[in-house]
């Protein structure tokens, strides 16, 4: 409170609740106040990631990501529990396979990725699509050194995880980590493959996927800003060494 005296300062804080202190102080500093308007809530719009309302916040990036990337959406490609992406984004794919340890999505392999020694055969497939995956995978460093043994010399990993969104709820949520974090991880898993981590996301797209807000509600120009402060989603595309 620039301007006012010490003691009358002293007695602003003495006698005023702490909410008008604060209110007090960005009034005199200029800063802004919140207009908290139906913001102001302790459970979210939707509990179910914004589905019920449009499209989740985090898919707005993720389909950048695979839309940036559909060059290597080919082939033999393999997608965690269905071949939605495969299909979407692909092109001239050749098998579409899938894996997961749920029966109930009837994945050409039922399995753990963690342990596909007798499941998946080693360096087949040209792409191995895990759409936000990564951060539910419990043994993470075998996980991602099993991933890069499924796709041959030369393919590639096309991987994405949640960060500053809400967690599952209905099973597990083992990583959310910055991207520094998915670098660190995946550097000790590929020690001799190049990965690109990328963080997505800004203050306002982290505030909307945590009140479960569709991507739909916020603009593009929006979206598009990105705070290595706030990511919302992390994708990782890694090319294995031919």
């Amino acid at each position: 409170m620039n301007g006012m005296s010490p003691a009358l300062r002293t007695w602003i804080k003495v006698n005023l609740p702490p909410r008008w202190v604060v209110r007090l102080r960005c009034f005199a500093r200029g800063l802004g106040s919140p207009r908290w308007g139906n913001l102001r809530r302790v459970r979210p719009f939707s509990d179910n990631f914004g589905f019920d309302r449009g499209t989740p916040l985090d898919r707005y990036y993720l389909h950048q990501f695979f839309q940036r990337h559909r060059a290597h959406i080919t082939g033999r490609v393999l997608e965690i529990q269905n071949t939605g992406y495969t299909v979407r984004f692909g092109h001239d794919v050749i098998e579409a396979h899938t894996l997961d340890i749920n029966p109930v999505f009837k994945p050409t392999y039922l399995c753990d990725l963690a342990h596909i020694d007798d499941c998946v055969p080693e360096g087949h497939y040209d792409c191995f699509l895990l759409p936000n995956t990564l951060c539910v995978l419990r043994d993470i460093e075998r996980c991602l050194r099993n991933a890069l043994r499924i796709v041959r010399p030369g393919g590639v990993i096309l991987a994405s995880t949640a960060a500053l969104v809400p967690l599952t709820g209905d099973v597990p949520d083992y990583w959310h980590l910055s991207a520094d974090g998915w670098r660190e991880l995946t550097r000790r898993a590929w020690p001799d493959t190049t990965a690109q981590v990328e963080g997505h996301g800004n203050c306002l797209a982290a505030v909307a996927a945590m009140l479960g807000l569709a991507h739909e509600e916020l603009d593009p120009a929006e979206l598009n800003v990105y705070d290595a402060r706030f990511p919302v989603l992390v994708t990782v595309f890694a090319h294995r060494s031919a």
